[in-house]
């Protein structure tokens, strides 16, 4: 089985992750990749891109707050349960592509990637497909203006790292808005490396 690399994009929503996903399919194409968008969002009826694998051909969010009445948390958890058992179909059209570097975009509920068990489910079936992933987590840059915001972020990207076990990079959009919000001040880095310091410590 050949083996396949590509990129879990998360993050809360409007954080950027399917500009992200046509953005990354662009510049990877333009070097020569073979590139392909896997939509995982149920709820997520306007892509930037051309979708060669959507979730919504096996479930979408509006037929389950239809028919079972759910909110939308709720019938968000229950599509990626529903796909976590039924996985046959992602597999099958994953196999359609083989070669190709894949870009998975995330449904934005922070909880299904912070402490929900269906998305690492599926990740870890994903990996024994032979699939090689890194985690992309997209956050509002303008939620580093903000002290308190800042530290939920530090939290919500850490608890995302621990559960779904991948190697994790965090990317700051809507980097050209940030200033309408307010700048990030110089020694925000001296405090961070301050805790970093007493936590060592603390440990031991």
């Amino acid at each position: 089985r050949m083996v396949a690399f590509g990129q879990l994009v998360v993050g809360p929503p409007g954080s950027g992750k399917s500009t992200f996903c046509s953005g990354m399919k662009q510049f990877l194409t333009s070097l020569g990749r073979k590139v392909i968008v896997v939509n995982l969002d149920p709820a997520n009826e306007n892509l930037p891109y051309k979708c060669e694998v959507d979730i919504s051909e096996l479930i979408t969010q509006e037929d389950v707050m239809e028919n079972l009445k759910l909110g939308p948390n709720g019938s968000l958890v229950y599509c990626m349960e529903f796909l976590e058992k039924n996985l046959e179909w992602l597999h099958a059209q994953l196999e359609k592509f083989g070669g190709h570097y894949v870009l998975f975009d995330c449904p934005g509920q922070v909880e299904l990637f912070t402490h929900h068990n269906s998305v690492r489910s599926i990740v870890t079936q994903l990996q024994k497909w032979s699939m090689k992933l890194v985690a992309v987590h997209l956050v509002d840059s303008h939620y580093c203006s903000d002290p308190g915001k800042f530290i939920s972020v530090l939290l919500t990207s850490l608890s995302t790292m621990v559960q779904l076990e991948l190697p994790h990079i965090n990317v700051l959009s809507k980097v050209d808005l940030m200033e309408q919000y307010g700048k990030l001040g110089k020694h925000w880095t001296h405090h961070i490396t301050v805790a970093e310091e007493a936590c060592k410590k603390w440990g031991g």
